[in-house]
């Protein structure tokens, strides 16, 4: 970048919000090119991931967080946990909701959870290439009135309406200061768990209605070979004899799909040719298991 240190602005922006309200495919749009997985399952981002976008002088340091809920189990609490620990310290906390489906009890928590917090806030409602524009100005004067809201944006991360004025806007918030990351750096995120991140995304976009949220994908080799290429063994860990079955399919057809498109993503993501092998292992109690934990990115909680 050619802008001085003087002139340069660099700070984090929180997005938070209720699973499937679209933050990821946000932060994805915002940065110009995929790194958060994206599926249609409810809570697929489990831990909070960087995506770094630029704008003029300002670096972004978007924070994607998991989906909060109400949660039930030591990976719920781990994954809510992280969100809110995304939104602590954060220079700007962007609260998005599926304006499709309005204000359900997660999204209503946490509009009052905000309420009370320091930070300032934005509000993102998005989807709204899919939603009426009365119901728009209903959803935006009901949050408004339930918290302080610096300024209100209507986007749809989907299809790219209103990214760039929210790009501004985020970019103005920023505090003066120098760019954390590289300029062509777009993730905090190693290639190793982002490879992980895409395996596990091609599994939830194959096996959507089949397979429960309990499953997980741990790297547990990576080869960089004399001929240029990478020997990557992943292991998916599913909690019951039947979900890997289901993983595997007839002959194990429902598996080669999987790891075909995970290759190609991985290849994507590295620029290089990807020998990809899969195993599906089960394993009851992995989400008590502080290695699954540690090795994807999740901080244990107690």
């Amino acid at each position: 970048m050619t802008e001085s240190i003087a002139e340069t602005r660099c700070g984090s922006v929180a997005i938070v919000g209720a699973p499937n309200a679209g933050k990821s495919t946000l932060v994805n749009a915002l940065v110009g090119q995929k790194v958060a997985i994206v599926s249609a399952k409810v809570q697929t981002t489990r831990t909070r991931l960087i995506g770094i976008a630029t704008s003029g002088p300002a670096q972004l340091l978007l924070i994607d967080t998991p989906g909060i809920f109400a949660p039930r189990r030591r990976l719920d609490r781990a994954m809510v946990r992280a969100a809110w620990e995304g939104a602590e310290g954060a220079d700007l906390i962007a609260f998005v909701v599926d304006a499709k489906t309005g204000f359900r009890d997660d999204a209503t928590a946490i509009l009052t959870s905000l309420a009370n917090r320091p930070e300032p806030k934005l509000l993102v409602l998005n989807k709204v290439d899919i939603t009426a524009k009365t119901r728009l100005l209903e959803l935006a004067a009901h949050a408004n009135a339930f918290a302080s809201f610096a300024d209100t944006y209507f986007v749809s991360a989907g299809t790219g309406d209103g990214i760039e004025e929210l790009k501004t806007a985020f970019a103005a918030a920023m505090p003066p200061g120098p760019w954390h990351f590289p300029e062509d750096q777009l993730t905090d995120a190693t290639t190793r768990l982002m490879a992980a991140e895409i395996t596990r995304e091609q599994i939830y976009n194959q096996l959507h209605a089949e397979l429960p949220y309990a499953s997980a994908v741990e790297t547990e080799k990576w080869e960089e070979r004399r001929d240029g290429s990478i020997a990557i063994h992943q292991q998916i860990l599913v909690e019951r004899d039947t979900q890997r079955a289901i993983v595997l399919g007839k002959g194990g057809s429902r598996l080669k799909e999987i790891g075909t498109l995970a290759r190609a993503g991985i290849a994507e993501l590295t620029g290089k040719r990807v020998h990809l092998f899969l195993h599906v292992k089960v394993k009851e109690d992995w989400t008590e298991d502080r290695a699954v934990y540690r090795d994807s990115g999740i901080d244990w909680v107690d």
